[in-house]
């Protein structure tokens, strides 16, 4: 499975569904919360395209967007098979 890795903050719903998603899929995402480290806000930023909003969420190297977009890709059937490419 492809590393998945998570923007998010400590109260973010959206950050909430997104993390309730992926574990639902079993999962194992790397969860960095941008509130607590503007470094790691920046980072995120850079590799986001400038989107400021949370959560940010990027499975192997691919940016998939927010939660709205996640949940898209799942309802697409799309969301599992990227997260088994090799």
């Amino acid at each position: 499975m492809k590393r998945v890795l998570v923007y998010s903050t400590r109260i973010c719903p959206y950050c909430m569904l997104a993390k309730r998603l992926l574990s639902s899929k079993g999962v194992n995402y790397e969860e960095v919360l941008v509130d607590l480290d503007c470094n790691r806000r920046s980072e995120m930023l850079q590799r986001a395209g400038g989107r400021r909003t949370v959560p940010q969420i990027f499975v192997g190297d691919r940016h998939v967007g927010g939660y709205d977009e996640l949940a898209a890709l799942d309802r697409a059937g799309q969301l599992d098979p990227l997260l088994q490419e090799p």
